[in-house]
C-alpha cells in the first residue's frame, strides 16, 4: 500500500464529494438555494421536485460521477495492487470520504444531501454489474410507486442480498460494506419511513399527463 497515494485519494475523494451540484446549479440557473425549498436536502431528488427534471438530471449525474471518481482514485493513483483485496478496501474507504463530503460538504457550509446518488456512484465503481442491476430495481420500483425513498431503500437492500446470493468478492470488508450501505439508507430515510407509515410521503411526478382539453 502506497501511503501517500492513499492519503491523496482520501483527500481528493472528500473534496469531490463536497462539490454541491444541487446548490450551485440551483443558484446559477434558478437563483435559489434548494436547501430552503422542498425537503431541504441538497440532492438530486429535491432538485427534481423543486426545479424540475431538466435541472435535476445533471445534478444526479454529477453526484453519481463524483462517487465513481472518488472510488476510482486509489486505482488511478496506484495506491495498491490492481484487483487485490487491499485495493477494494481502499476504494471503499475513499468512497466513504466522498459520501461524507456530500452529506457534510466543505464548499456548502457542511449542509448537504443524503448521499444516495453518490453512494450508488461508489458502488458502480466497486461492482458495476450488480450496481446496474440494483439501479434497474430502483427504476422499476420508482415507476410503480412514484416514491423515491421506497425505491432507494429497496435497491439498497437488494445490493447485499444479491451480492451474497449471486456474486463473490475477495474482500470481506466489501461484504460488510454492502450491509452497511443498506442499513445507512434505512437510517438516513427514517423520516421518510415515518411519513410512509402515515401515508404522507410525497410522490415524484415521472410522467405528466397530457391535457386532453382541446384549444
Amino acid at each position: 500500500m502506497n501511503i501517500i497515494s492513499t492519503l491523496a485519494s482520501f483527500i481528493i475523494a472528500y473534496l469531490l464529494g463536497s462539490i454541491p451540484a444541487a446548490l450551485w446549479i440551483g443558484k446559477w440557473v434558478h437563483k435559489i438555494d434548494v436547501r430552503e425549498h422542498g425537503s431541504g436536502n441538497a440532492g438530486a431528488t429535491n432538485v427534481i421536485r423543486v426545479l424540475g427534471w431538466k435541472t435535476g438530471i445533471p445534478v444526479l449525474l454529477i453526484d453519481l460521477a463524483k462517487g465513481w471518481l472518488a472510488a476510482m482514485m486509489p486505482l488511478f493513483l496506484y495506491a495498491a495492487e490492481p484487483e487485490s483485496a487491499m485495493l477494494t478496501n481502499l476504494q471503499i474507504a475513499s468512497g466513504l470520504f466522498a459520501i461524507t463530503g456530500h452529506i457534510l460538504p466543505l464548499f456548502a457550509g457542511f449542509r448537504g444531501g443524503k448521499g444516495v446518488a453518490t453512494m450508488f456512484g461508489v458502488l458502480l465503481a466497486l461492482h458495476p454489474i450488480l450496481t446496474l442491476f440494483c439501479m434497474g430495481i430502483f427504476l422499476v420500483v420508482l415507476i410503480i410507486t412514484g416514491i423515491v425513498s421506497i425505491s432507494s431503500m429497496t435497491a439498497g437492500i437488494a445490493f447485499p442480498l444479491f451480492l451474497f446470493l449471486l456474486f463473490d468478492t475477495p474482500s470481506l470488508i466489501f461484504k460488510i460494506f454492502s450491509i452497511v450501505v443498506a442499513l445507512a439508507l434505512l437510517i438516513t430515510h427514517r423520516k421518510n419511513i415515518g411519513r410512509l407509515l402515515k401515508g404522507e410521503e410525497k410522490k415524484l411526478i415521472i410522467f405528466k399527463k397530457k391535457d386532453k382539453t382541446t384549444p
